[in-house]
C-alpha cells in the first residue's frame, strides 16, 4: 500500500510517499525563508509560496523514487486546521491528482498527522497519552484510535511554541525563535529569574503562557529604560539566563500537567504503555528529557518521532493518511478545507467507503 501525502498548512511546502511497512519512499520538503524578515509566518506570503512551489515540491518526491502517479493507492493532504490560503493550494492539488488518478481522496487534520507521527519510527501502540506541542497547538490527549481522541488539556490562549517564539522576538533572536531560546538556555542559569506558572494549581489538565510571556516582557524591559525593547541592552549572559529561566518555567508547566494527565491515563485506560510528544517544540531536546524522566517515573515508555518530523513535513500526512485509508477513512471530494478542526471532531467519510486491507 502507498500513500502520496501533502502537507502547506504553514511554512513548509511538502510531500512524501510511504507504505504500510513504514518505509519512506520518497520525500521533499520547503521551509519557506521569506518570513524571518517579519518575525513570524505572513498568511498571504505564505499562502503564495505554496502555489509557486507545490508542483516542483511533487516533482522531487516523485523522483526519488522511481513511482508514477498510477502506482499511488492513495492521495492525502493536510486539510486544517492551518492557514487556510495555504491548506487550500494543497488540498486542491490532493484532490486534482486524486481525480486524475481515479484513486481515493483522504482528508488528514494536521494535528492528527502529528499525534500518529510517532508510530512511523516506534513500536506505539493504541491507546497512548500525547503531549500536542507545536507553534500553534498545546494539548494533552489520549489517542485511543485512528481518528479517536479524547482531549484531556489544552491552552486557554497562547501555544507553548508561540511563546518559545514571541520570547525569542523580544529578545531579538529572530524566527523561527525556539531553537535560538534552547540552544542560549544552555548556558543558562534556570534558576535566576523567578517567573509565573498559570493554572499550575488547577484541578484540569489546562495550560496557559500569555503569563509566562508577559513576565518575561517585563524582565526584557528592565534593559531599556524608555521602555523600547528594541533599544534594550542586555549582556550575552543575561540573554541566556532569561533563555534558561523561561525555558525550565515552560517545560515544568507542561510536566505538571501532564503528570496530572498521566494518573488519569493509567487508571481509565491501564493497558496503555506509551507517553508520545510531538509537534514542533517537541523537537526540544530539554523537554524531551524532562519527559522521558516523566514517563519512567510512571512505568510508561516514551516515544517520539525523530527531531526531522516534530516539524511539519508531509512524511507525517502521508503516514496519517495511510492509517486513516486502511481503516476506509476517505472523504468526498467535496470535503472543505478548515482553518480550525478540533482533533476530537471526526472528518466527512466518502458515501460506501470501508475497511481496506493492508
Amino acid at each position: 500500500m502507498l500513500v502520496l501525502g501533502i502537507e502547506s498548512s504553514c511554512d513548509e511546502t511538502a510531500a512524501a510517499i510511504v507504505n504500510d511497512k513504514k518505509e519512506i519512499l520518497g520525500e521533499a520538503l520547503l521551509s519557506q525563508e521569506e518570513h524571518k524578515a517579519f518575525g513570524g509566518v505572513v498568511p498571504e506570503i505564505a499562502a503564495r509560496s505554496h502555489l509557486e512551489h507545490i508542483d516542483g515540491i511533487l516533482e522531487q518526491c516523485f523522483a526519488k523514487t522511481g513511482l508514477e502517479l498510477s502506482d499511488i493507492d492513495a492521495v492525502a493532504a493536510a486539510s486544517g486546521p492551518g492557514l487556510i490560503g495555504g491548506v487550500i493550494v494543497g488540498v486542491m492539488t490532493a484532490k486534482a491528482l486524486a481525480v486524475a488518478s481515479n484513486k481515493p481522496f483522504v482528508a488528514v487534520n494536521h494535528l492528527e498527522g502529528h499525534a500518529l507521527a510517532a508510530r512511523i519510527s516506534n513500536d506505539v501502540e493504541f491507546p497512548y497519552l500525547l503531549l500536542l506541542v507545536s507553534g500553534g497547538h498545546c494539548q494533552i490527549l489520549v489517542v485511543k484510535d485512528v481518528d479517536q481522541y479524547e482531549r484531556l488539556g489544552t491552552t486557554i490562549d497562547d501555544a507553548a511554541g508561540e511563546a518559545f517564539d514571541k520570547v525569542a522576538k523580544m529578545l531579538g533572536l529572530g524566527y523561527p525563535g525556539g531553537p535560538a531560546v534552547e540552544k542560549l538556555a544552555v548556558a543558562g542559569n534556570e534558576q535566576r529569574f523567578t517567573l509565573p506558572r498559570p493554572l499550575i494549581g488547577s484541578n484540569d489538565c489546562n495550560l496557559s503562557f500569555s503569563g509566562l510571556k508577559t513576565a518575561v516582557r517585563k524582565i526584557i524591559e528592565t534593559y531599556a529604560p524608555d521602555g523600547n525593547l528594541a533599544h534594550a541592552d542586555i549582556p550575552a549572559h543575561d540573554v541566556a539566563d532569561i533563555c534558561a529561566c523561561f525555558q525550565y518555567t515552560a517545560t515544568d508547566c507542561l510536566c505538571r500537567k501532564l503528570k496530572k494527565a498521566v494518573t488519569y491515563f493509567k487508571q481509565a485506560y491501564p493497558q496503555g504503555k506509551h507517553l508520545v510528544v510531538s509537534g514542533g517544540v517537541a523537537s526540544n531536546t530539554y523537554l524531551r528529557a524532562k519527559l522521558k524522566n516523566l514517563a519512567d517515573e510512571n512505568g510508561l515508555v516514551f516515544a517520539a518521532p525523530p527531531i526531522r518530523f516534530c516539524t511539519d513535513n508531509g512524511v507525517m500526512i502521508a503516514w496519517a493518511g495511510l492509517e486513516r485509508f486502511r481503516k476506509g477513512l476517505v472523504s468526498p471530494l467535496d470535503f472543505k478545507p478548515r482553518p480550525r478542526w478540533p482533533l476530537d471532531t471526526s472528518a466527512p467519510k466518502a458515501a460506501g467507503a470501508g475497511g481496506v486491507k493492508a
